[in-house]
């Protein structure tokens, strides 16, 4: 019989599925659609104790959750305005529908299996809009400035303000500095989501949601600064507890082993 502590060393780490982009890609001599994600992803969630598996926005399967110790949905394009009944901004451009589809189905999934959950930037957006929510089509319009987003491929630095007694504020405490790299955010937000973090201008920085041990969403990028794996850390060590959960469920707690005995099954 294996001993505990075996077992443990022996342990796997979390794996940990990450959604990503579908895009024209062009390497070496081809250019073909390929799926992608920045390496920043990956080196975050392997530094942090995971193993990261990607989902392209192909051959969406929620039951894939059930394979998985932990849930990541990427940054990326702008979200379609037509997922919540909104007409496009002149600013939104480059939507991606079938992608939104995809991770709302996997975002469904995790929160119904209870599968820990770290939603970045265009992520936070898809969960709010997958629960109900709607979002600000172009930020300027609304601040009156393009810090969020300052030139194209700079992610600009956020200063952002976190309540108390929330999973972000045992992170982070009452303040944090993000970089952040976004022109849309949060408008109405969704009922089951919880604000727990904003920027000094008002705009949602991340939400958690309600009931879920780990459901988060920033609307900074984490991933940009490898000094700074907190978040990372927190969201590999819930999926750990969710693997270790989801393992003593299978096999049956004392008292399930005991009724199946009576039962006469095995």
């Amino acid at each position: 019989m294996v001993s505990n502590a075996s077992e443990l060393r022996d342990e796997p780490r979390p794996r940990i599925g990450i959604t990503t982009y579908l895009e024209p890609t062009v390497w070496g001599v081809w250019e073909r659609d390929a799926a992608l994600l920045p390496r920043v992803y990956l080196d975050a969630v392997v530094a942090a104790g995971g193993v990261p598996l990607l989902l392209p926005p192909v051959g969406t399967d929620p039951t894939v959750l059930e394979l998985l110790d932990g849930l990541i949905v990427a940054g990326g394009c702008d979200v379609d305005p037509g997922s919540y009944d909104a007409e496009p901004h002149p600013a939104t451009v480059d939507t991606r529908p079938g992608r939104d589809d995809h991770e709302s189905i996997l975002i469904k999934a995790a929160l119904a299996l209870d599968v820990p959950l770290l939603a970045i930037c265009r992520g936070l957006q898809m969960l709010n809009v997958t629960l109900g929510g709607t979002l600000q089509q172009h930020l300027p319009d609304v601040v009156a400035h393009e810090e969020h987003r300052p030139s194209p491929a700079v992610f600009g630095r956020t200063e952002v303000k976190v309540e108390p007694d929330t999973l972000t504020g045992r992170l982070f405490g009452e303040h944090t500095s993000v970089h952040c790299y976004h022109h849309q955010a949060i408008d109405l937000v969704a009922p089951e989501l919880r604000v727990t973090a904003r920027a000094g201008d008002g705009i949602v920085e991340a939400a958690e949601v309600i009931g879920h041990d780990f459901a988060l969403g920033v609307q900074w990028h984490p991933e940009e600064n490898p000094d700074d794996l907190r978040l990372f850390t927190a969201f590999i060590a819930a999926s750990v507890l969710r693997r270790g959960s989801a393992r003593y469920l299978r096999r049956g707690s004392p008292a399930q082993n005991t009724g199946n005995e009576r039962r006469g099954t095995r």
